[in-house]
């Protein structure tokens, strides 16, 4: 297996068997040549708790069929489990540190997420084991869940709206209502655009830059650490140390960056970790009339933080996709907050993702088993 570091640009312009080359990016190509034989697909989780069939006879005839010589293994137990680990080429879904250990010819894993968070333990880390994710795939439901949570602050739908169901009163509302489009007809349109800042124009961020820029007109900042083009979408994208200069200039910022917590025992650097990146120095920095969204990770919002701005009117609302901890308690301060909007981390889910996640996990099987780049590599010790 070779494994070349190399940037989506790079890769977008060049054979995949160009030389490595030395650029800092997350984004990866893991190359199986010459292709094994035969391989021994695993089903399995970290927990090491064999459960019910996460897919079906049509799914699972898809995943195979895409390669060559594929064997489906789905454990009905722990024993079977333990007697597969050994010899299983691939493993779809995660592991442990006791799993790996046992799994001796492992030489993939599938991840069933986009977030690794869960998935990535130090040993997988250090391993040479190739960690393919979910990227992307729940990213169109998100956009539109991230918009969704904003039009229902912008509008007013939770606070005006919403009550009259429970009050059964009817009352005409023309106040505290926004408007997220510059004037249209006019010169003024694109002075009067809001500004929409995303942290981690990925899957999450693009899918939500593109709904700002094309459906709002909307005047679209973005960080990301990843050395990549400009989408066209977005007005202006630099890196994360640019984070402090954006935010003051934004009527909604987003959250769409990868959790990724601190991992000492893997050799990972502190400026990698994301966890609790929006603070309160950054809510601070907030326009008063600017909207939160979150649609990445509970974890990387400082919660203490986050309700004192909403409780002290420095933000205008938030939206928030993902909470932590998750479940979110009853005594938990969030409940108590003005403007604030919380779904169950459910913004991903609608059937055409389980379409999307098995046409890449067949993607990558056909490409695993004839030689070929695999799709969505992570750079392990990046987190994402």
């Amino acid at each position: 297996m070779s494994d070349f570091d190399l940037s989506r640009r790079v890769f977008l312009s060049a054979a995949a068997a160009a030389p490595a080359l030395a650029v800092d990016s997350s984004d990866r190509i893991a190359v199986f040549d010459p292709p094994p034989a035969r391989t021994r697909l695993l089903v399995a989780t970290a927990r090491s708790v064999v459960g019910p069939a996460r897919y079906t006879d049509a799914e699972v005839k898809q995943i195979v069929s895409a390669g060559k010589n594929v064997e489906w293994i789905n454990p009905k137990n722990q024993q079977e489990l333990d007697a597969a680990l050994p010899t299983a080429d691939v493993i779809l879904g995660s592991l442990n540190a006791d799993m790996l250990a046992k799994a001796k010819n492992l030489k993939w894993l599938q991840a069933a997420e986009a977030g690794l968070e869960t998935t990535l333990f130090p040993e997988l880390v250090k391993s040479s084991v190739v960690v393919t994710n979910m990227a992307r795939m729940f990213a169109p439901a998100l956009g539109e869940t991230a918009f969704s949570m904003l039009l229902a602050l912008t509008r007013g739908l939770q606070t005006h709206y919403w009550p009259q169901f429970s009050q059964k009163k009817w009352a005409r509302v023309s106040q505290g209502l926004v408007e997220l489009q510059g004037a249209p007809y006019s010169s003024e349109a694109l002075r009067t655009a809001k500004t929409m800042g995303i942290s981690g124009c990925g899957g999450l961020g693009q899918a939500t830059a593109r709904i700002a820029k094309y459906g709002f007109n909307m005047r679209v900042l973005a960080i990301d650490p990843k050395p990549m083009p400009k989408p066209v979408f977005v007005d202006e994208l630099h890196d994360p140390s640019w984070l402090m200069e954006m935010v003051p200039q934004c009527d909604v910022l987003v959250s769409a960056t990868p959790w990724v917590p601190p991992m000492p025992a893997a050799g990972r650097p502190a400026s990698y970790v994301t966890e609790g990146m929006f603070n309160d120095r950054v809510f601070r920095a907030m326009k008063k009339t600017a909207y939160f969204i979150n649609i990445s990770r509970g974890p990387l919002v400082e919660e203490k933080a986050l309700v004192a701005a909403l409780k002290e009117g420095r933000i205008a609302g938030a939206g928030l996709d993902v909470v932590s901890p998750e479940p979110y308690p009853a005594t938990g301060a969030l409940w108590d907050c003005p403007n604030v909007l919380t779904t169950q981390h459910s913004g991903g889910f609608a059937p055409e993702r389980q379409t999307r996640l098995i046409a890449l996990i067949a993607d990558n099987v056909y490409r695993f088993t004839n030689g070929l780049p695999l799709v969505n590599v992570c750079d392990k010790l990046r987190g994402y």
